[in-house]
């Protein structure tokens, strides 16, 4: 499997869409029923302000799987969220031998 981070980046209006209620609990049973959703998380660049993006970490086989993730997210509005998807290497932190 390979480590993928994506990167999302919010159109305003987007804060419209986190704010409802039905939308948010389905988003996050989504991402519960997702376990190559290994983490994510919405982005601020300050405290206290609204979120201008979320940032996920994915383990999957190919980036057409990463993109079939994030196409079917309750939370994913083409016309208020872009996304950029970026493999990366994991360097393991424990004592055990590289695969």
């Amino acid at each position: 499997m390979t480590h993928w981070t994506v990167t999302f980046q919010d159109a305003p209006d987007m804060a419209r869409v986190r704010a409802d209620r039905a939308r948010r609990d389905a988003h996050i049973a989504f991402v519960r029923a997702h376990p190559e959703l290994q983490i994510g998380g919405a982005l601020a660049m300050r405290p206290e302000q609204d979120f201008p993006g979320a940032i996920w970490n994915v383990e999957a086989a190919s980036r057409d799987a990463v993109e079939r993730l994030i196409l079917r997210d309750p939370y994913y509005v083409a016309s208020l969220r872009r996304y950029q998807i970026t493999k990366w290497g994991r360097l393991p932190v424990t004592d055990a031998p590289v695969a």
